[in-house]
């Protein structure tokens, strides 16, 4: 019996470790391309990391196109669609969590049907409704449209609901406000959803493509996904200098994810506790 588990241990942790090498292999390839000398990625037979380091690349992408104000308005979209979210996340959240009111399930089905509609049926009647107000090629237009989110909603009301009403109901004997009881009480609880929350949203606001694109028109108000696209032409693709920015591209992400990894696992759980 122990050695039929010792197998099945063992057969489970080689196809982890094969699940971990197909996702680390691309961005492993990824930094050993963005040192490459240019002209040389697709040599036969396959350098896996080259002899000579060519930091140039790295120069180049910092120095030929605008990439400070690319990472600038990636930073504000991502920060900016974060703190949004989080804010009307936690605050939606916790109104249909605790309190009672006609239509109250009808209200938060609706929320949930609309992560049924695909994003690009929304593209359409977003722009125009942009370029009415003006918002065209701005950072309104680039972070307002992301304000409510039917997911921020749906992790924040399940966290809230696992708090133990004693909490509240000790708070109100206290005197405290309805908000006093949000703010002070159940808010600072939820860390770890917000912390998970957090994460979502920041990669989603940092890798957006989509959108960006289509909603801005000069050089200068273009993220850093949209902005490295400079570099893949119609007939050719400066592939070292475009997978440099793109290194320099994946260090935000990762140091959110180091930051908040405390509360992740913590925080993906909380949707499978109570409905």
């Amino acid at each position: 019996m122990k050695l039929w588990t010792k197998l099945w241990d063992a057969v489970v942790f080689l196809l982890l470790l094969l699940g971990g090498l197909t996702m680390i292999v691309p961005f492993l390839w990824m930094v050993s391309t963005s040192l490459k000398a240019p002209g040389t990625v697709f040599d036969l037979p396959v350098q896996l990391w080259p002899s000579e380091l060519h930091w140039e690349n790295y120069s180049r992408v910092l120095t030929t196109v605008p990439f400070g104000r690319w990472y600038l308005n990636s930073l504000i979209l991502a920060l900016g669609l974060t703190l949004l979210n989080l804010t009307s996340g936690a605050m939606a959240g916790y109104a249909f969590a605790r309190f009672r009111f006609r239509g109250q399930a009808l209200l938060f089905l609706l929320f949930l049907a609309t992560l049924m509609i695909p994003v690009h049926v929304l593209i359409i009647p977003l722009f125009i409704l942009m370029r009415n107000l003006g918002w065209v090629d701005t950072y309104y237009a680039l972070i307002l449209p992301g304000l409510f989110d039917a997911f921020a909603i749906f992790l924040m009301r399940q966290h809230f609901l696992q708090l133990p009403r004693e909490l509240e109901e000790a708070a109100i004997v206290d005197g405290a406000t309805p908000w006093q009881i949000y703010w002070k009480v159940a808010l600072p609880l939820a860390a770890p959803a917000l912390a998970t929350l957090g994460t979502f949203t920041f990669l989603a606001g940092w890798n957006s493509f989509l959108w960006p694109l289509i909603v801005t028109n000069s050089l200068e108000m273009r993220p850093l996904t949209v902005g490295l696209a400079v570099f893949q032409g119609q007939f050719s693709t400066e592939w070292t200098v475009l997978m440099a920015g793109l290194t320099l591209g994946t260090l935000p992400p990762i140091l959110v994810f180091l930051l908040a990894q405390r509360y992740f696992i913590q925080g993906l759980t909380l949707g499978s506790l109570k409905g």
